[in-house]
């Protein structure tokens, strides 16, 4: 590593600072009187930079002694500069200025590409200089490795970062290329390396958390990611109701949010909460205003921080039929490298949600609490600095209340920047800003929980009646306009909001995690989940057959699958009909498991999936697993239906396949559409009620337009038909048992009486025994999956948030 300002050893005793302009290095100015001013314009500064350092002011900042110590305040102590003073992310005002100790670092601006770094040194200082958050590494005439590796050039420690991250070599052509070969991805000047990037002079190099900068051949290390302020500007959100009516849900809300605070977003209901924190998170669009990361538009360079902000929502995003350190292993399997030692990752992730000891319990087992540490447990794998969450503690009692506010206050003491949505208000003063918001989404009051009830004018820590005072929109009103005329919204707000947006590109592209792991990690998880839910497993396995075996009961000593052996009108002529309503029933046994199999399981899990496409989830890896293992369980319930069958009924001797063979083709066939069926509505309704209503609506019209029960004519009943799964189950079926040979058989016989009337008008066109009748209708049960399946993708995709 090389000295970040590349200056001399100063030998005065005199306090001094070194200002670096991307690499450029101005002499030291010697802090020798009580009072300095810095900035570009000699007419009204002392401490003098170049005119070309266009970031800086000309009035940029003072300084001022007081005791043995130096303060810096931006500006001149009244107006702010235009690019502002920054000390980790947290903003430095005018009038309270920040005090100055050995080693500090002040930004001027947020860019990296053109931030002034101001170096304050001390001595005299007691204290060692902090150590300096740039680093800087020679690129020039070697190949860098980056990553977590012991043996990489520079070692980057964050558990989103692979292994062995990113190469850096130089080409023939004398130019730096960057190689990425890690999980989640490189960003060049906010755009997604795919495979290799060239390295243009002052790029702004991403790898998860960390920031560097290309200043000549050196990679400069400018941000670890680990302070990480918000900023809302003017956020404005209006949006329509039913009947086409203007509503305002956030109305012009400005914050800054610093890093390492504990901030509670509290408010009546309807105040638009929730909608705030999700529009912070940048999830949520807006009207008009922005949301700015670290002076970056958040909403445009979301793909950028996916992996690095923690959302808990307000419902529980685990399985609860796994145990605690089954949801934590697979969470991080599905967003962490996968060189990493999950072991080591989970333990300390248990340690700090303090759920070490319940890691072998079944989530369905925990407290509301520990249910709400086991969420807060899942996003901390991947230690986000940007922490939100929505009502965490709702629904617990006053005891696990307290604890959960504690658990966040010392996750945010950690130096994570943590944001809430509340309704419980007796612990609230364990947070460090306090946002209360109005009907409208009108912003009532921004600053520290203590000075609330002073400003609202109500008893001590008594929150409960600011809620009372904001009951009514005249109120809300009248509050929101008061407080934007207080000293509180200068002092918390106006002072503190940086509203100063790089330019950058946006927009970049996604990280996509490799296909096949994310689908085995999925695959994996839903496979312990079914054999988990024992009892439904059981009742998917046996319906079916305990149905088709009851058969065997109504039919008695027939064989209604065989041609009948005789001569006798009577009874041949209800062969036919006899064997298509057991057809029927074989048909309507895999459909009814099929659905019953399959509509619930992507609405069950809708919160996780949300959360976890947030992050990095795979649509083809998350549809492929629930496909594989609804296929797998098909497998297992043709095996069941057939023996049933097979050991139930007489078998026919079709000549075009073996019957064993040919029937469970057409029972597996029957139940990958129908659970391809299923899926589709699952990824369509919006709770588990409507999927278990849908059943008997998807039954009744596979029933009716079967072609058993009912006459099928008509050009449109037709057509109808044809889009029902069980029309060509049925024709299959139909075909291996020869039902258009029963019929020939009976008019043989005797041609002169009428048949029984059947449902199909044309017999010869549905049950002809050939392979191309019989390959139509598997292959059109097998377009059926593919259809339901494509419009699943597509349901699904219309989910994505961004």
């Amino acid at each position: 590593m090389t000295n970040p300002s590349g200056s001399k050893t100063v030998l005065s005793s005199n306090p001094y600072l070194i200002l670096n302009n991307q690499g450029e290095i101005l002499p030291s100015f010697n802090l020798i009187g009580s009072y300095h001013t810095l900035g570009r314009d000699p007419q009204q500064v002392d401490l003098v930079v170049p005119p070309s350092w266009t970031v800086m002011s000309r009035f940029q900042a003072c300084l001022r002694k007081v005791g043995n110590s130096y303060y810096i305040y931006d500006g001149d102590g009244t107006n702010p500069s235009a690019n502002k003073l920054f000390i980790n992310n947290t903003i430095i005002t005018p009038t309270e200025g920040h005090q100055l100790q050995n080693g500090d670092e002040i930004k001027v601006g947020q860019n990296p590409q053109n931030w002034v770094i101001i170096t304050y040194y001390d001595p005299s200082s007691a204290h060692l200089a902090k150590k300096p958050s740039q680093h800087s590494i020679s690129l020039k005439n070697r190949s860098v490795l980056l990553g977590r590796d012991p043996t990489a050039t520079l070692q980057l420690d964050a558990p989103t970062v692979s292994r062995r991250h990113a190469t850096i070599d130089l080409d023939a052509q004398g130019r730096y290329v960057i190689h990425d070969y890690s999980t989640n991805g490189v960003f060049v000047n906010g755009q997604k390396v795919s495979g290799a990037a060239f390295l243009p002079p002052g790029a702004t190099l991403r790898i998860v958390p960390y920031t560097f900068v290309l200043q000549g051949d050196d990679l400069v290390l400018v941000d670890q990611g680990e302070n990480i302020r918000l900023d809302a500007e003017k956020l404005l959100r209006i949006v329509e109701d039913k009947k086409k009516r203007k509503i305002t849900i956030l109305n012009n809300i400005s914050l800054p949010i610093e890093p390492g605070q504990f901030v509670a977003l509290v408010g009546g209901s309807g105040a638009g909460k929730s909608t705030l924190l999700r529009t912070l998170l940048g999830i949520e669009p807006t009207t008009s205003g922005t949301v700015y990361l670290n002076g970056e538009d958040l909403r445009k360079n979301f793909n950028i921080y996916r992996t690095q902000i923690g959302y808990v929502p307000q419902f529980d995003i685990v399985h609860k039929d796994l145990t605690v350190g089954e949801v934590l292993f697979y969470a991080a399997k599905l967003r962490l490298p996968p060189d990493i030692d999950i072991e080591q990752v989970m333990e300390k992730t248990l340690k700090q949600v303090e759920l070490s000891e319940r890691r072998d319990t079944l989530v369905k087992d925990l407290s509301g609490g520990q249910l709400k540490r086991v969420s807060i447990g899942v996003e901390l794998l991947a230690d986000p600095k940007l922490f939100f969450l929505d009502e965490p503690t709702s629904g617990l009692d006053p005891g696990l209340d307290k604890k959960m506010m504690q658990l966040l206050a010392k996750l945010s003491k950690e130096g994570r920047t943590v944001i809430l949505v509340t309704h419980a208000t007796t612990n609230i003063t364990l947070c460090d800003r306090l946002v209360f918001l109005g009907r409208g989404g009108n912003l009532c009051y921004f600053g520290t929980p203590q000075e609330a009830p002073q400003f609202f004018k109500v008893n001590k820590n008594d929150f409960a009646d600011i809620y009372i005072q904001l009951e009514s929109q005249e109120s809300v009103i009248k509050e929101a306009d008061r407080f934007r005329q207080s000293n509180s919204y200068q002092d918390y707000i106006e002072k503190r909001l940086s509203q100063v947006a790089p330019e950058t590109s946006s927009n970049p592209d996604k990280v996509s995690h490799p296909f096949l792991q994310q689908l085995w990690i999925l695959t994996s998880r839903y496979f312990k989940l079914l054999i988990r839910d024992r009892i439904s497993l059981i009742l998917s396995l046996l319906t079916a057959p305990i149905g088709i075996s009851l058969i065997t009961l109504a039919v008695r000593n027939q064989d209604p699958l065989i041609i009948p052996d005789t001569n006798e009108f009577e009874l041949v002529s209800k062969a036919a009909p006899l064997a298509l309503k057991v057809l029927f029933v074989f048909t309507s046994a895999a459909l009814w498991v099929g659905l019953s199999s399959s509509l619930q399981e992507i609405v069950k899990e809708s919160e996780i999936y949300k959360r976890e496409r947030l992050v990095n989830l795979r649509l083809l890896s998350y549809l492929g697993s629930k496909i594989l293992i609804l296929c797998g369980l098909g497998l297992v319930q043709t095996l069941l239906i057939s023996l049933v069958i097979l050991i139930g009924f007489k078998s026919p001797n079709p000549e075009l396949i073996p019957w064993a063979i040919g029937m469970s083709i057409t029972t597996y066939l029957t139940l990958l559409a129908s659970m391809s069926l299923g899926l589709m509505i699952s990824a369509g309704v919006k709770n588990s009620t409507q999927a278990n209503n849908a059943l008997p609506i998807l039954l009744l019209p596979q029933i009716i337009f079967s072609g058993v029960l009912f006459e099928i004519q008509g050009n449109l009943t037709k057509f109808i038909s044809w889009l029902m799964i069980s029309r060509w189950s049925i024709g299959a079926y139909g075909v291996l048992v020869k039902i258009k040979s029963m019929i020939d058989r009976a008019r043989e016989i005797n041609p002169n009486e009428d048949l029984m009337t059947l449902p199909f008008e044309d017999i010869n066109n549905v049950y002809v025994e050939n392979w191309k009748n019989l390959s139509l209708n598997w292959g059109i049960l097998l377009l059926h999956s593919l259809i339901y399946l494509g419009v699943t993708y597509w349901l699904q995709k219309r989910k994505d948030i961004l």
